[in-house]
């Protein structure tokens, strides 16, 4: 660590010294007349170096405009909207449409839950602490931009390693009282979704809000989800100093689960189901208040009361691939069901200060503030249900075989502040104190002889510091270093069965994000980002065998070793003229990573075997997505190619599946999509587009938890058509 500092104190150093003309930052050039021509339309952009109270110079960050990007917005189809941000790894696993499992420098994608998730600023993990999945899915047709800052700015938010990802809502149309918008989409596997749009403002008051609908039969046999989702947004100018705006989201979807395959099912036929009886459905609210006050022309405040509140619920037999889920001959019947019921009641109160001042000539930022949770997230699984087929959380005996409690209450402290050493060279030191407790309280009926940890205490001080260099008016060299954890969730510490044990000092994950690198603009038309980075991750979590005084053996969890990520990640794009009309822009989108463990050993089932220098599971060594943007007048269209290589799923390595399909090799794919777009100047927009052109068979890794170990298929070739109008 120390290196790196000195590495980016003596480069920021010497292009400081070495400067011989000063920027000036408090003037606009004049502005000359310019036509807006096609190809100038950004896509792709960055946070400015301040925004809503959070600080982003010196960190590597993207925004990623929606109205800009071809893509399948209505399936959000991960590799297509995140196609021109380096390293995303799209994991696909829950139904098309329903919602995004995405990951950054080689984490873990499942729901995301690596980041810090917001919507227009407000926290909607399910629980931070307990289990920070996003499980709240709102249509991607009701957002203007996703905005992504990698893990060293995460001092400011969140501890998340992955950062932070901010799903930016429409806003109020401004210049009527009423405007009402209709997205309508149809497309392969019988896909209906539409997403219906009402705004305005009237004097000081402005409104936004939706009704939403999908269904889709799937791309695979019993894999059909409906899906449900309302918003409100209601905001108050009392002067041109102080608003008010709250919200509420609410999602809702049922997904038919088709159950996962072992690889010869895969290569038999990757639409088969081997479950017709499983079902998932998350029903998630999230409400939220936020007060903005400009207390002067150098320092606001803004205070967000928010909470995510709702269930997650499945009924499903819970098994291998490789066994059928069959009618009893003697019965008649099939066997129970497992019933499972997740309760979130997760409250957050984030407070936020920000205060510009000079230091001589030159201006700093100071932001600082608060984050205070109070979780309560109530597990109720292993329910006896019914031997039926349709969705029904119906118990036959009493009682759930674990009904448990994880609270959480944690207070973090942050600041950061950017000093601008001269106009060109800023450094932004931070800190964040984090101070809680989780306990677990309730009955687990298998478990009723070893002790399980009931309190884990999380108290943290984390510390990092980002800078930024400009180059030129269009190019900047970026670089930084933050402290990042993860803290024990509530699935790391219930035993599986009564042969489990449970360390009682597990300790949270922690380690830290570095990254170096330079972006901007050459030549007018090519747009660029290059960085490399480094995540150390210690304390990861695992199993190995012990025995116990008798000589009986057992499963015990606990911190298993380390790891480390190191990468490249490039971004390159160059937009240029064919004729007048006719604009063509080329880009590639690729990152390596060399990720692998340290140190560390794990169970085999029978023994403990060293990872030592071991790849860490589902984490490719090559995404790279390449594509071709044509554009005449309202005209658009993207053909994209995106490769993955191949990867393991568990720390060992595993390269021969077993009879299961568990664990084992993920082989590379490749994948082309075309997608296009025609918006008139008026109100009418229409999307189209193929994905999967070759119907590439292909899968993205292999779970260890839900849905289920083993297979879980991509989806094939598929159509679609949108249609939108705005009145």
């Amino acid at each position: 660590m120390k290196y790196f500092f000195i590495a980016i104190f003596i480069v920021m150093t010497t292009l400081s010294s070495q400067a011989q003309t000063t920027l000036d930052t408090t003037k606009s050039k004049e502005l000359k007349e310019v036509t807006i021509k096609a190809w100038q339309r950004r896509d792709i952009t960055r946070l400015p170096d301040e925004q809503n109270s959070f600080l982003n110079s010196g960190k590597k960050n993207e925004v990623v405009n929606l109205a800009g990007t071809n893509a399948n917005i209505a399936i959000k189809t991960g590799r297509q909207l995140f196609s021109k941000i380096p390293g995303v790894f799209v994991y696909d696993m829950d139904g098309s449409g329903n919602q995004l499992n995405i990951s950054t420098r080689g984490l873990d994608p499942h729901r995301s839950w690596e980041f810090n998730i917001r919507q227009n600023g407000v926290i909607i993990n399910s629980d931070m602490y307990g289990y920070p999945a996003s499980h709240y899915s709102a249509p991607m047709e009701s957002f203007d931009k996703i905005e992504l800052i990698h893990g060293t700015g995460s001092l400011q938010y969140g501890a998340q390693f992955g950062g932070m990802s901010n799903y930016i809502t429409r806003k109020p149309d401004s210049t009527k009282t009423f405007t009402f918008e209709s997205v309508n989409t149809a497309g392969s596997y019988n896909l209906l979704s539409s997403y219906n749009a009402i705004s305005g403002t009237y004097k000081k008051f402005s409104y936004y809000a939706y009704y939403y609908k999908r269904h889709s039969d799937g791309y695979r046999n019993n894999s059909q989800s409906d899906a449900t989702a309302q918003y409100v947004q209601l905001n108050y100018q009392f002067n041109k100093n102080v608003s008010l705006k709250a919200e509420l989201g609410r999602s809702k979807y049922l997904y038919h689960i088709p159950g996962p395959l072992n690889d010869s099912m895969f290569n038999m036929d990757p639409t088969m189901s081997t479950r017709s009886r499983n079902y998932f459905s998350p029903d998630i609210y999230v409400p939220s208040v936020v007060l903005n006050w400009r207390l002067s022309q150098q320092t606001k405040i803004n205070i967000t009361t928010s909470g995510v509140f709702g269930t997650r619920s499945s009924v499903q037999l819970d098994a291998f691939a490789n066994v059928p889920d069959t009618i009893n001959p003697l019965t008649g019947t099939y066997k129970n069901r497992q019933v499972d019921i997740d309760k979130f009641s997760s409250r957050t109160v984030e407070f936020r200060l920000l205060h510009q001042y000079n230091i001589g000539k030159l201006q700093s930022k100071l932001t600082t503030g608060f984050v205070y949770m109070n979780n309560d997230l109530q597990r109720q699984q292993l329910g006896k249900g019914t031997t039926g087929t349709d969705y029904d959380l119906t118990l036959v005996e009493s009682g759930f075989g674990r009904d448990i409690h994880f609270k959480t209450s944690n207070i973090a402290l942050f600041a950061e502040n950017a000093f601008q050493i001269n106009p060109r060279w800023t450094i932004s030191p931070g800190i964040r104190l984090e101070n809680g407790n989780s306990k677990m309280i309730g009955e687990i009926k298998y478990y009723t002889v070893n002790p399980l940890p009931t309190a884990i205490k999380h108290s943290f001080v984390l510390t990092g510091i980002s800078s930024q260099y400009l180059l030129d008016n269009e190019n900047t060299l970026y670089g930084g270093i933050s402290q990042a954890y993860r803290p024990v969730i509530f699935k790391d510490i219930v035993p599986a069965s009564t042969y489990e044990q449970i360390d009682k000092n597990l300790k949270d994950a922690f380690g830290y994000n570095a990254e170096l690198g330079v972006r901007g603009k050459l030549f007018k038309r090519l747009q660029y980002d290059i960085g490399f980075f480094r995540i150390d991750y210690k304390n990861r979590l695992g199993t190995l065998i012990l025995q116990d005084n008798t000589g009986q053996s057992y499963t015990y969890k606990t911190n298993i070793g380390n790891s480390r990520t190191n990468g490249i990640e490039m971004f390159v794009q160059y937009k240029f003229p064919v004729t007048n009309h006719l604009f063509a822009g080329l880009f590639t989108s690729t990152s390596y990573m060399d990720a692998k463990y340290t140190s560390g050993q794990v169970s085999t089932g029978s023994a403990n075997k060293t990872i030592s220098g071991n790849k860490i599971e589902a984490v490719p060594n090559w995404i790279s997505r390449n594509g071709l943007d044509i554009l005449y007048k309202g005209f658009s269209c993207t053909i994209l190619y995106s490769y993955t290589s191949s990867t393991f799923s568990d720390p060992l390595n595993t390269v021969t599946p077993p009879l299961s399909g568990a664990k084992g090799f993920t082989p590379a794919y490749s994948i082309w999509d075309f997608n296009t777009s025609f918006r008139t100047r008026s109100f009418f927009t229409i999307r189209a587009g193929i994905s999967n052109i070759f119907d590439k068979q292909y899968f993205t890794k292999r779970p260890t938890f839900y849905p289920g170990p083993g297979i879980w298929p991509s989806d094939g070739r598929n159509i679609y058509v949108t249609i939108s109008i705005k009145i």
